[in-house]
């Protein structure tokens, strides 16, 4: 199983990079089953894919590219039966192609059961950072409950850190109001998991959108008020601020890249911000979002 899931591993990176190599796709495909085209109605959406909002605008982005340049990457597909295919990975690239008045597509057939079917679709995008966090914790969550993973399998097959599959899936525990927050982009991950252990999440969840709050004022919000305000009136020491202020910014700094991070402060202030990463693809994700681009 390890190994099928590392070759899973490289076989993603040549499908679902921003850029891949034409041996490792041509690789990818002689070992799925080969490179074919195959009609746009003949190709079902799957029924494992964690994303449920596909923003229209962004769509029509892609059917235009599409409609210029074609579709550039394949997609990936399983056998459905009766000559049709079901999407494991590309639903996106699928309906922009619908959009732009394609007739064919190119794919890649892989025949694969349920199980690594849900991951490579988990896997395509949380990579892709294309889920919002409640539908990542949603993946995560039926990963867990029809497969029986484990958190730290989890963070091994997607490549994030365990914690950041921990904090993810303590999101469901929110009250309905507060992940429709989440779900309609007025809260991010890191605002909603600063409310999982407050008495009253969806009033304070009202507050932190109407005030505008960042996650770490959201955060001191919550240490305040989150338990009846008992803690409103008392000082910290000086050390247990500069502490709690480390592990708000180490979180949030996971929260943006969805990777391992330490801050390791000196006594003079002064410190160091260390970054890990399992990968290139990785590591140069991490230089486009710190550059703006991601």
């Amino acid at each position: 199983m390890n190994a099928s899931k590392k070759r899973l591993g490289r076989g993603l990176a040549a499908l679902i990079g921003d850029d891949y190599e034409e041996e490792a796709l041509a690789q990818v495909a002689n070992e799925s089953g080969g490179l074919k085209s195959i009609a746009v109605a003949d190709i079902l959406p799957s029924p494992f894919n964690p994303r449920q909002h596909f923003d229209e605008a962004a769509l029509q982005e892609l059917a235009q590219s599409i409609r210029e340049k074609g579709l550039l990457q394949p997609i990936l597909v399983r056998p459905a039966g009766e000559g049709r295919y079901e999407i494991v990975a590309g639903e996106r690239r699928w309906r922009a192609a619908q959009m732009a008045g394609v007739h064919e597509v190119p794919a890649i057939v892989s025949d694969m059961d349920d199980r690594v079917a849900m991951e490579v679709a988990l896997i395509e995008n949380v990579q892709r950072a294309d889920l919002n966090a409640l539908e990542e914790a949603q993946g995560y969550q039926r990963l867990i409950d029809q497969f029986g993973y484990t958190q730290q399998q989890l963070a091994e097959i997607i490549g994030k850190s365990r914690s950041h599959v921990a904090n993810t899936l303590r999101l469901l525990k929110l009250p309905q109001d507060v992940l429709e927050m989440i779900r309609d982009g007025q809260l991010s991950a890191g605002h909603a998991r600063t409310l999982v252990a407050t008495d009253d999440p969806s009033a304070l969840a009202k507050k932190i959108v109407k005030l505008g709050m960042s996650v770490r004022e959201a955060e001191k919000l919550s240490q305040t008020e989150g338990k009846g305000g008992e803690a409103g009136g008392k000082a910290q020491p000086r050390k247990e601020d500069a502490a709690l202020a480390s592990r708000a910014l180490q979180q949030e700094l996971e929260e943006l890249l969805g990777l391992p991070v330490q801050i390791k402060a000196n006594r003079n202030g002064s410190g160091r911000l260390v970054l890990q990463w399992q990968s290139l693809e990785q590591l140069d994700d991490i230089c486009r979002r710190l550059r703006g681009q991601g």
